[in-house]
């Protein structure tokens, strides 16, 4: 995998000190309340596990499966749930926690969908952002890096399913062979 990547945009320990500054921001602006972490399938994973474990509050969590790719790498703009939350959200604080925003177009809708559930708040934290591909505007609370239009991997975010268990976010070599 390592000979697949182009360059390393940010090591483990950027990460690491970007989710601690992340957390701290979230237990101070959610002190003394319970909060409700909604992670979006799959690239989440990894960083949410991460985030979570430095937040202090109580925190219950959910998952969330939408796509609006398919088998494409281009957005289709029609997003179709492909797993719904376990839980209410109802008169609940929410904090969607995303991978990248690229588009925002899935994220616009799960907003959306999200309000017409009643929660008490609802704010969005990404680990990456790229806005230079915004087509839908998006309110986002925390974000953890902004990137430049390339395409990355690592750190729970794939091309074809493979690098996510990369500990650091790169971007790859143009032609990408598959052992």
């Amino acid at each position: 995998m390592k000979k697949d990547v182009k360059d390393v945009l940010f090591s483990e320990a950027d990460i690491e000190n970007r989710v601690r500054e992340l957390a701290e921001k979230i237990n101070d602006d959610y002190k003394g309340h319970d909060l409700l972490i909604i992670g979006v399938l799959k690239g989440a994973n990894v960083f949410m596990c991460d985030l979570m474990r430095k937040i202090t509050l109580p925190v219950q969590i959910d998952f969330i499966a939408a796509s609006s790719y398919g088998h494409s790498t281009e957005s289709s703009g029609v997003v179709k749930i492909l797993k719904d939350l376990d839980y209410s959200i109802e008169d609940r604080h929410v904090l969607i926690v995303e991978d990248i925003i690229d588009t925002g177009l899935t994220l616009k809708y799960l907003i959306e969908n999200f309000k017409s559930r009643s929660p008490k708040t609802i704010e969005i934290c990404t680990l990456l952002d790229k806005p230079e591909r915004r087509i839908a505007p998006l309110d986002v609370k925390y974000i953890g890096f902004k990137i430049p239009d390339e395409f990355i991997v690592g750190y729970g975010i794939d091309y074809a399913e493979r690098y996510r268990n990369l500990p650091y976010i790169a971007t790859l070599k143009p032609v990408v062979y598959m052992d």
